[in-house]
């Protein structure tokens, strides 16, 4: 009897590490896989920046107060992603989120066989950050801001889309994070980005 979900394929680099890093809370991880079963259930070809996205806003409080609480953009954002099965991502399917940085990894069409070059990058660029911070575990707004680091993922497409201004975010995100000590010069840098 054949699965009804395809299998990842194990020798693809760094795919499947993310699904069980130690490097992630429990949350994380969770959010992790409600984006991998996202992707499988709307046939795109790998995981992206907007398939967590997605799941972060659904799953993680800290992450939903970034955007200023449960307020209308949550839920706008939300609206846009959902779309995104029946219409506004469908120009995604088959395609993969590249902002050029990072070389694009193989993989079958019509299967989530691995992560985005651009989501990869943004689950350890978030890991890195916890670890600049001196906590052993990456959090959702660790991911966050790694997502919207890169202007040219579809995470950060969407959130123009949903009229959340990128650069904004960043300095709320900031912001947030400024009472944990030390966040600033380490998770951020001196150069601040």
């Amino acid at each position: 009897m054949q699965p009804r979900i395809p299998r990842q394929s194990t020798t693809e680099h760094g795919a499947n590490r993310v699904d069980s890093d130690a490097r992630l809370t429990a949350e994380l991880a969770a959010v992790v896989a409600g984006a991998r079963r996202r992707a499988l259930r709307d046939g795109d070809r790998q995981i992206d920046t907007a398939h967590l996205l997605h799941t972060l806003l659904e799953s993680d409080p800290e992450v939903r107060a970034v955007f200023e609480g449960d307020s209308p953009q949550v839920a706008r954002l939300l609206g846009y992603l959902v779309q995104r099965s029946i219409g506004y991502g469908l120009r995604w399917q088959g395609s993969v989120e590249d902002s050029g940085a990072l070389p694009v990894l193989p993989g079958a069409a019509g299967t989530a066989v691995g992560w985005s070059p651009v989501a990869a990058g943004a689950l350890e660029e978030a890991c890195e950050r916890a670890a600049r911070r001196g906590d052993p575990r990456a959090r959702g707004v660790d991911l966050l801001a790694a997502i919207v680091g890169d202007p040219e993922s579809r995470a950060v497409e969407v959130l123009g889309r949903g009229g959340v201004d990128a650069g904004e975010l960043v300095a709320r995100l900031r912001q947030a994070e400024s009472t944990v000590v030390g966040w600033e010069e380490y998770v951020w840098g001196t150069d601040g980005g």
